[in-house]
């Protein structure tokens, strides 16, 4: 419009010139060609004019001064090309046509339901490794294209920091703004952050936590509760996970409501049943505990559930393994009691609270008419084998209670050899006592009639003394001396040898005497 004002301006200038030399008269010629170089004048002067609605923004193209830097796509000191600076509602001037370029572009609105995502085309490149440019403190400076490039260095690419509900006026050349949804969070619910943005964090054992703090980089700690939210939703992935109870049955055949992998939980038995259970888990994921359940789930309620679906299959397989069919069937609360207190546990380590685990129906038709049949016949082969203990057990009371009473008798009569043993041992100890009594009383007897024979020769002579005691065994024992004469046997055939003999040792001890 501003180079067709100027065009005309011209062609109404070049006319008034021609016509005013055209003409005779002096005056016609200087007052024509004044006239022609105010139209002129007044041309230019409006084409250089530009006006800016108040739901607009002009954008200037400059067409003189020196070149861009290489790879810079917006002049931010005078230089040919696109400018930072942007032109607000009102009246421009000097802006002539050839020289500048004005592009007109509406402002940028985004609605209450929407959320202005950003990319700046122009700035510094971003760190290496980097996806997202960082969220800006005052979202207000980043949009002043000359704050953005020189003072703020901005980067080039997707910006983390978005425009909220309201109106804006960009440098279109430098931002590039798609509008997308707002982030809702409903009631019941509750918003984990997957941030793009910002540095990793690592674990203790040096690996990448999966869980991280507000601002790092990966799962945010901290959830997001019901409301609207206005979020990046590209530098920061939303998962919308449901914090309300929920129920997931394995029942039992085709009519059942099946496991989210479509199969009934099969046990068996310590005596080797097998027969289906009818489950029903009761479980919800606290808001506190919901990131932990998109870090090892990714927010995927199928890969979830079929979690939960192989730790319940495990554990009642397991809990079954110990225990007879009869007592699994009977111990229905305790069964579930063991097996909540377990899943609970398992569960509790990927951030899912199991309230409770029930079970219905154990077993099918099939399954548990076997079950009868082979405990009734095991209960008659029971009792059979229980009265056949029975009677050998009284058979063996009656063995034993014959061998008790031999062996008491046997105890009895050895008790009786015994104790003769001992009273001869006793009387024989006594004898023995006796004789060394006796034994010792003739000893000391000896001793002492020795001693008297001896202090008896000192005094008198050792034959003097010999002849005394001799005479005394003579006289205590009556015997008859003949002297010189041994009589060896006699008419009365009295066995008087000893006699003889001693009266034989008188008459040599009176020859050693006798001084001859």
């Amino acid at each position: 419009m501003a180079m067709l004002l100027l065009l005309v301006g011209l062609v109404a200038a070049i006319g008034l010139f021609g016509w005013a030399f055209s003409s005779p008269n002096p005056v016609v010629k200087i007052g024509g060609a004044i006239a022609a170089l105010v139209v002129l004048f007044l041309f230019v002067l409006f084409s250089s004019i530009r006006h800016v609605a108040e739901d607009e923004v002009g954008v200037v193209i400059k067409h003189f001064g020196d070149e861009l830097p290489s790879g810079t796509i917006i002049a931010t000191n005078n230089e040919k090309g696109p400018q930072a600076h942007i032109l607000g509602p009102g009246w421009h001037f000097w802006l002539w046509p050839g020289l500048y370029d004005i592009e007109i572009e509406p402002i940028v609105t985004v609605s209450s339901e929407q959320v202005g995502l950003i990319t700046a085309v122009d700035g510094v490149p971003l760190p290496q490794g980097q996806a997202f440019a960082a969220e800006w403190d005052q979202p207000a400076d980043m949009l002043r294209a000359e704050h953005f490039l020189v003072a703020g260095n901005g980067n080039r690419g997707p910006q983390a920091s978005v425009l909220k509900p309201g109106n804006y006026r960009l440098n279109t050349r430098l931002f590039k703004v798609d509008l997308t949804d707002a982030t809702n969070i409903p009631k019941a619910m509750v918003g984990v952050i997957k941030s793009n943005v910002g540095e990793s964090s690592t674990a203790a054992d040096g690996q990448v936590a999966s869980v991280v703090e507000k601002g790092q980089r990966g799962i945010w700690k901290e959830p997001l509760y019901p409301d609207k939210l206005y979020l990046n939703t590209k530098a920061y992935e939303v998962t919308l996970l449901s914090t309300e109870q929920q129920i997931i049955r394995y029942g039992i055949g085709p009519a059942a409501a099946q496991g989210t992998d479509g199969r009934e939980i099969e046990v068996r038995t310590s005596d080797g049943f097998t027969f289906p259970v009818d489950v029903r888990v009761e479980f919800r994921i606290n808001p506190t505990d919901a990131p932990q359940v998109v870090a090892e789930f990714g927010g995927d309620d199928a890969k979830l559930q079929r979690y939960l679906a192989s730790v319940v299959r495990a554990i009642f397989r397991n809990n079954a393994e110990n225990v007879k069919a009869l007592d699994y069937v009977q111990q229905r609360s305790q069964q579930e009691s063991s097996s909540t207190d377990t899943i609970r546990s398992e569960m509790g380590q990927v951030g899912v609270s199991v309230n409770a685990v029930r079970i219905g129906q154990i077993g099918d038709e099939a399954s548990l008419g076997e079950l009868l049949k082979t405990q009734t016949d095991r209960e008659i082969a029971i009792q059979e084998q229980i009265t056949f203990q029975e009677q050998q057990r009284a058979a063996e009371e009656q063995k034993a209670l014959s061998r008790t009473k031999q062996e008491a008798d046997e105890e009895a009569n050895l008790a009786t050899a015994t104790y003769a043993v001992k009273i001869a041992e006793q009387s024989k100890e006594q004898v023995l006592i006796e004789a060394a009594a006796e034994a010792e009383a003739i000893k000391i007897k000896a001793e002492a009639q020795a001693e008297l024979f001896r202090k008896l020769a000192e005094e008198i002579g050792m034959q003097n003394a010999a002849l005394l005691e001799l005479l005394k065994i003579i006289g205590e024992r009556e015997i008859e001396i003949t002297p010189r004469v041994m009589v060896v046997g006699g008419s009365d055939g009295g066995g008087h040898e000893g006699t003889a003999l001693i009266g034989t040792m008188l008459d040599t001890m009176v020859q050693r005497s006798d001084p001859k």
